[in-house]
């Protein structure tokens, strides 16, 4: 299945004509996810309204009482010059010197403005024209905003919006402010001015601007100033003394089931007295949370005087540390001792019920309880972000004993800074778990990133000597992998570990292999189905799909489930582009599978599953340096497809054109090891290239006009006036 190319030759006397000859295979499943609307670019909006001036609202009363903040955040207004520098594509001075303790907090900011104004941009792209509001009351109006399900654009209670009439005579048209009270599913709940609702119908039509939310920005901004207080252990251990040697004593561990390394571990941080941190260097299913717990139970039920703060990069990262410490069966951790902090903005209803009895909360509105109560907590979890709030209330630096960061090489350096810059003194143990090889920071702005807010504090950490070194006064590498199976992991062990991995997974693949009868090579649980499909693009929607390779995933779920007898949930898909998720949830919907999980790389860090299947979706080389600068996709991205082919506990399947992936070398070399394998099926093969050294770099995509579909046995020295260099603009045109 899929696109297929060959070069017909005509003789006709002495002469050869020679045209190039495309053959579409597809099924019924590609067929109905082809594009029943061409691709067309977005239209350019009109120029936003001004607002210098307007209507004010009242604001929403706080979700929660919280009283007076000890500590309030400062506005961080961004300063007019370093705007206009920014706006202007120049490169403010402070980026171009080296990061040290004197520019540290101007250098962070620097990267912070570059990231806001990116975003206030970003949100300009989701502003409203000639839309219409429906009443709700006396005092609210609802409007209805796409893609707000999936946070595009991002509002929570509180934000603000502007409004005005949709008129051709803009000058008479007063401008109103309105707040966000409620955020349902697909709508907000407005209140504006009451001059606003008096005037209001629900046949009016309103342009709409969406304000960018600056919270979080001022919680970075606050975070890396007050990290010039801190001392140079914990920002540059490099320029440090050497750490004195840790002293270590024997423990019972509360885990029966530790190994060695993470014995290792937890006896070092029990020996640390404060700076400059420990990192836990976890490798994928090498057990870094486990890991962590033990340690903190260790401090729990062994030091009275142990105060212990728990972040993680994200909200499900710590409701599954929450769930590990009060699960625990070998150590009971009092009700009243534990403290699951929670953002206002976090819906009640996201938090499991058996759980909801660690958090605070009013009228089912999370909140941050008083200082009173917070000092009588032993043990809190938050996100990174949501740790702010313990500041704000007036936990003082020093209140804890032990600081864990959980997933720190997700979050940007700024992030990691806001619970250590607050509460940090030099006797706190810093304890940092994470991988800097799998994937870092979501950063938005490109030139943020490269800049460095794209790399983690726990990255930087590694460009230091110690770290670098794996000096075990400093790190500890965990090397037990407890998920994949020694095939799946042997290549990203190779590639990113130095071959350190060791696997330990109880190997059941061979059971589900021998029941597998599409598998070709009944020994060797990774398989390549090549795919030779189509790029497209519908409506004005930007993002890629492929529905070939969508198909052909659906098909390999299908035999999965009958002939392995395998869960839905035991299956996932991962795929690097949005549009393709759709198509494959749209499919697996009408095949009445809906609890297959369906997602990108970064949906499925921390993640495993019996069985993955990846889709790589690109068909095109002519698109490959767009992905590179714009961090799309699979390909040029080494962190991504580490992530991507490590989720797998027992099978591994990828769905890809042979022809695109073989031009990345990572890519390539999972492609040929399942060909030396006998375990690929589909498209003939490119031309193998022989390259002795491991990929540590990328490769040039090649020529433009190589035919990225082509069989292999395309000369192409044969001379063409007008070669076909990209199928997705032949497939857009293609009407099945």
């Amino acid at each position: 299945m899929g696109l297929h190319t060959t070069v017909v030759h005509f003789d006709v006397g002495d002469d050869r004509i020679e045209r190039v000859v495309f053959l579409l295979a597809e099924d019924r499943v590609s067929q109905s996810l082809a594009s029943s609307n061409p691709y067309r670019r977005a239209p350019r909006r009109r120029n936003q309204f001004a607002v210098d001036e307007y209507v004010v609202s009242s604001r929403p009363a706080r979700r929660a009482a919280q009283g007076y903040y000890k500590n309030r955040l400062p506005k961080y207004p961004i300063p007019k010059d370093v705007r206009e520098l920014i706006e202007n594509k120049q490169v403010p001075d402070v980026l171009t010197e080296d990061l040290v303790r004197k520019n540290y907090a101007s250098f962070f900011s620097t990267l912070l403005i570059m990231e806001e104004l990116h975003l206030e941009e970003e949100m300009k792209a989701y502003n409203m024209e000639c839309v219409s509001m429906r009443r709700k009351g006396a005092q609210f109006v609802a409007l209805e905003v796409p893609g707000l399900a999936e946070r595009r654009p991002s509002l929570v209670h509180g934000d603000f919006v502007f409004a005005k009439l949709a008129s051709n005579d803009p000058g008479n048209v007063s401008v109103y402010q309105g707040y966000i009270y409620r955020v349902d599913a697909d709508e907000v709940l407005l209140r504006f001015a009451k001059d606003f609702h008096s005037h209001h119908s629900n046949g009016n039509l309103y342009n709409v601007q969406f304000t960018y939310n600056r919270m979080n920005m001022r919680r970075l901004y606050q975070a890396v100033e007050a990290a010039e207080n801190l001392e140079d252990d914990l920002l540059f251990p490099s320029h440090s003394t050497k750490r004195k040697l840790i002293k270590t004593k024997p423990f019972v561990p509360l885990t029966c089931s530790l190994n060695e390394e993470q014995m290792h571990s937890v006896e070092m941080i029990l020996g640390c007295k404060g700076a400059p941190p420990y990192v836990i260097y976890g490798p994928p299913g090498t057990g870094k949370t486990m890991t962590l717990v033990e340690a903190i139970l260790q401090i729990y039920k062994t030091r009275n005087y142990g105060r212990i703060l728990v972040c993680a990069a994200s909200n499900s990262a710590a409701d599954h540390i929450l769930e590990r410490l009060v699960c625990n069966e070998a150590v009971e951790v009092k009700e009243s001792e534990i403290f699951r902090l929670n953002a206002t903005s976090r819906s009640y209803e996201d938090v499991s019920p058996d759980f909801i009895r660690f958090c605070y909360f009013g009228e089912s509105i999370f909140s941050c309880p008083p200082l009173k109560a917070l000092k009588r907590y032993r043990i809190i979890i938050s996100t990174y972000m949501s740790s702010s709030l313990l500041h704000s209330e007036g936990l003082e630096r020093g209140h804890f004993s032990h600081i864990f960061l959980d997933e720190a090489g997700q979050a940007s350096e700024p992030e990691t800074m806001v619970p250590i810059s607050n509460l940090c003194q030099q006797d706190t143990v810093v304890v940092l778990a994470g991988d800097p090889m799998q994937l870092g920071p979501v950063v938005y702005s490109r030139d943020a990133e490269n800049s460095g807010l794209g790399k983690s504090y726990l990255q930087r950490l590694f460009e230091s000597e110690f770290y670098e070194s794996e000096d075990e006064a400093f790190v500890t590498k965990l090397v037990r992998n407890y998920r994949c199976h020694p095939a799946i992991l042997d290549l990203p062990s190779r590639l990113f570990y130095g071959g350190d991995l060791i696997a330990c997974k109880e190997d059941n693949s061979f059971s589900i292999l021998s029941k597998v009868d599409f598998f070709p090579n009944k020994q060797f649980p990774v398989l390549f189905v090549g795919i030779q499909g189509c790029d497209e693009r519908e409506g004005n929607n930007p993002s890629w799909f492929n529905r070939f390779e969508a198909s052909k995933v659906v098909d390999i779920i299908n035999k999965l489930r009958s002939s392995a007898d395998l869960n839905e949930a035991d299956i996932g898909v991962i795929t690097p582009y949005r549009q393709q998720v759709l198509k494959i949830k749209k499919v697996l919907e009408t095949w009445d599978s809906p609890d297959v999980k369906v997602g990108s790389v970064e949906q499925f860090q921390g993640q495993e599953r019996e069985v993955i299947i990846v889709s790589t979706v690109r068909s095109t080389v002519k698109h490959k340096e767009f992905d590179r600068t714009y961090c799309l996709g699979f390909l040029s991205n080494p962190k991504r497809f580490n992530v991507a082919i490590t989720r797998a506990r027992s099978l591994l399947i990828v769905v890809g054109n042979p022809h695109i992936v073989s031009k990345d070398p990572y890519w390539e070399k999972l492609l040929w090891r399942c060909s030396d394998n006998n375990s690929y099926q589909g498209c003939p093969l490119p031309e193998r290239q022989y390259n002795a050294a491991e990929p540590r770099a990328e490769v040039n995509s090649g020529p433009e006009d190589s035919y990225c579909s082509n069989a292999g046995n395309w000369d192409h020295s044969s001379s063409q006036e007008n070669p076909v260099a990209d199928e997705a603009e032949w497939s857009d045109g293609w009407q099945s």
